[in-house]
Parts: structure tokens; sequence; C-alpha cells
């Protein structure tokens, strides 16, 4: 596995260099570096650099023998993705032309080795062209109408998180191409990067204050196609849908918060994380056919609803809970819970599960908000990092379809947020026993 060192050891120098210039940007020395060297370290230079070291990598990775030191130009380049935007942010260099640059040169670096690998037989040549007449179309003919729409055309966080992946595909590609007998799974990863793509797009033309409530749709949408595939019997996609609608569930908070809703906005929230996160999984547990599912069904589902109204009608006019702290366990966690023993747990076992899920939701315990407490103290390439993850590891259960595996990585996803949530509420309890004092 040479191939997998070369990855290892070219993601942990560029990881490095990434959070060293973090780091150093804070220095005021190393701003009025950046100022007094802008042709090479303006935000704009930097994707000119990282664009040549792409093609670079390109040619050497293609044309030559020489693919380890292509791997390791072609990490170092899309790091610098990341710094681009640490400078224009940190040095206060933003631009129109950043704007319209930064994701041209994305495009520039992830789709020629894109369509290198799909003409090498390694990933799908059809969904490839599909991918570049999306990114183009977005490139050019979109951004033009945004122009005359005076709309912003900066990237968003789907195209952030498709970026990623993309970056991401490329290498596991290269890891393929030196090691065929892995378990391949790049056309599922390139058909996320397809539908992220064409979402970045779409949600560019609608007005910043409708992406909550949209968000909240196709969580609502979501629920219902898990609840067709659940009867249908395939409890495995039914579960990654499931968790697709918890990433939109998560997006919408966020969306709410920068961008503000509609005053419906909360009730369509409750109502698709009660389809979601509360019909959707009761119904797994009829289907899983026991005598006594549908009491254990009933069980949960009410806990679910009272959860909700509890946390709409009295948690949030609550003073002593925090800000981004709940009272009991969230109901997109307790599904995941639930779900992850549906699915690796035989029948007999998932029944305690569901007794131990509803008494944390309606237990007056504290947990952690995901996106409001968790991920505000995690860096934002790190966050969409974790996101792309997500969808790598749906592709690797469409892929492997072990649902043992897949409900297993669920149950353990769970563990580590509460104990996270734990360590992130501490903090916040100190910090405002500290301000008391």
């Amino acid at each position: 596995m040479e191939r997998l060192l070369v990855i290892c050891i070219a993601a942990a120098i560029g990881t490095g260099f990434y959070y060293w210039f973090s780091w150093m940007l804070k220095k005021d020395r190393m701003q009025d570096f950046v100022f007094s060297h802008q042709w090479l370290l303006h935000p704009n230079a930097i994707c000119y650099w990282r664009t040549g070291m792409a093609m670079a990598g390109f040619f050497l990775y293609f044309a030559t023998d020489y693919q380890s030191a292509a791997i390791i130009i072609f990490t170092f380049a899309a790091i610098l993705d990341g710094v681009d935007g640490l400078v224009a942010r940190g040095c206060n260099l933003v631009s129109r032309l950043g704007e319209w640059l930064d994701p041209l040169c994305d495009k520039l670096t992830y789709l020629p080795p894109l369509l290198g690998f799909a003409y090498t037989g390694i990933i799908s040549v059809k969904l490839v062209w599909i991918l570049v007449g999306i990114e183009i179309f977005g490139q050019f003919a979109a951004r033009r109408l945004l122009t005359l729409m005076k709309t912003s055309g900066a990237a968003n966080n789907f195209g952030k998180i498709k970026a990623i992946i993309c970056f991401a595909l490329v290498i596991f590609c290269a890891l393929v191409d030196a090691n065929p007998h892995i378990i391949h799974m790049g056309n599922q990863i390139l058909l996320a990067c397809v539908i992220l793509s064409g979402a970045s797009i779409v949600f560019k033309f609608i007005p910043n204050r409708l992406y909550a409530d949209i968000l909240s749709l196709l969580n609502f949408f979501c629920g219902l196609a898990s609840l067709v595939l659940t009867y249908q019997g395939f409890f495995g996609r039914a579960v990654i849908i499931i968790i697709m609608g918890q990433l939109f569930d998560l997006f919408d908070g966020r969306m709410a918060e920068k961008h503000g809703g509609t005053k419906y906005g909360p009730y369509l929230d409750d109502i698709a994380d009660f389809v979601s996160f509360g019909i959707a999984p009761a119904y797994m547990l009829l289907k899983i056919g026991q005598s006594w599912a549908w009491v254990f069904a009933l069980i949960y589902i009410t806990a679910v609803a009272f959860r909700l109204i509890r946390f709409l009608f009295v948690d949030k006019k609550r003073t002593d809970l925090p800000p981004g702290v709940f009272n009991g366990l969230p109901c997109p966690a307790g599904a995941l819970l639930l779900l992850g023993a549906i699915l690796l747990l035989p029948a007999p076992y998932v029944w305690p599960m569901v007794l131990l899920t509803t008494g944390l939701m309606v237990s007056t315990l504290r947990f952690a908000h995901l996106g409001r407490l968790i991920l505000k103290q995690v860096p934002k390439p790190l966050f969409y990092t974790i996101s792309a993850g997500i969808i790598v590891i749906i592709a690797f259960v469409l892929k492997t379809r072990n649902g043992e595996l897949f409900g297993g990585v669920i149950l353990g996803s769970v563990l580590i947020y509460m104990v996270i949530g734990r360590v992130c509420i501490q903090k916040v309890m100190s910090a405002q026993s500290t301000t008391r004092h």
C-alpha cells in the first residue's frame, strides 16, 4: 500500500501547513508580509498558483511515472483552496474578482484529473461529463444571471462541500488506480458531487430568507421517502435518507441564524422533524415484525412528540438554558440511536434501546446542539470536511450494503456526539459561572 502511505504523508503535510498558516496569519508581522508580497500571497494570486500546481500534478500523473510527486502536489493545491480564504478574510482582501475566480480555480483543479480517471476506466465518463456541464453552467451562465440580478455568486455551503468531496475523490481514484482490489465507491461519491453541484446553483437563485424553510421541506420529504423505502423493506436506504434529512435539519438552523426566515419556519421545522425523526423510525420498528413492536413504536413516537412540544413551547422561553444547550436528547440524535440499534442488533435487543432513547429524550439531562454549540467551535474547513466525510460514508454503505457495519458506525457517532457535547456544555457552564462572579 505504498500509494496509501504517499497519500497519508501528503495529507499530513498539507493539513499541518494549513493550521500553521492560519495560526501565523493572526500575527501582525505575517499580515504585513502578505501585504508586501501580494504577488505571492494575495488570495487571487494563490488561486493562480494552486491552479498551476494542479495542472503540473495532472501532467506528472497521467504523462510520466512521477505519480507520487503528482499526488503530493495536487494535495497541496487542494489545501491552498482553504488558504486563499484565510488570507481574504484575515487581511480584508475579499473582492468581486475573487468571488468569481476562487470557484473557477477549484474547477480547474479537480475536473481535469477526474476526466483523466474517467477515461482510464476508474469512474463513469458519463457522470463526469454531467458534472463538467453543471460546473460550466454554474461558473459562467448562472453567475452572469446572478450579476444581472445584482446577487452575489459567492460559493455557498453546498458548493464548498462539493469541492472538498471532488478533491477527495481525485485522491481516492489515485488510490484505486494503484490498488484495484479495494472497495470501489467512486461512482457513488461522484453522483453525490453532481447532486451537490446542482443544489449549489439552485440555492443561489433563492432568496436568502427562504433557505431555512426550503431545507425544512427537504427534511420533510426525506421523512416521507424513508417511509416508502421502509415499506418496501429497504431499511438501510431508509436510514440513509433519514440521515440526509438530518443534514438538511442541521443546515436549516444555520441558515435561519444567518439569513433569518419566515414566521412559519419553526413550525415547519418541527413538523419535518416529527416525520423524519419520529414517524419514520417508529414505522421501522413496526416493520421488524415482532408482536409487541406497536407498543414500543407508540412509546417512541409519543416521546418524540413530547420532546418537540416541550422545546417549542417551554424550553425556548427558558432563560436558564444557555444558548446551544438542549433539555433532553435532541430528536435527531434519538432517531440515530434507535436506527443504529435496528440495523445492528437482533429485534429483542432493540426494545431496551427504545426505552433508553425515549428516556433520554424526555429527561432533563443537558445535551449540546450539534450546530449551534459543537460545530461553532469547529473551524469551517473542518466542518466542511466532516460533512463531506458523512457523504463519503453513505457512499461506502451504498457500495458494501453492510447494514451491521452501518449500524455500528451510527451508534459510534452518537456516542462521540454525547462525549464531545458534555465537554462543550461544561465549558459553557464554566464560562457562565466565571461571568457571574
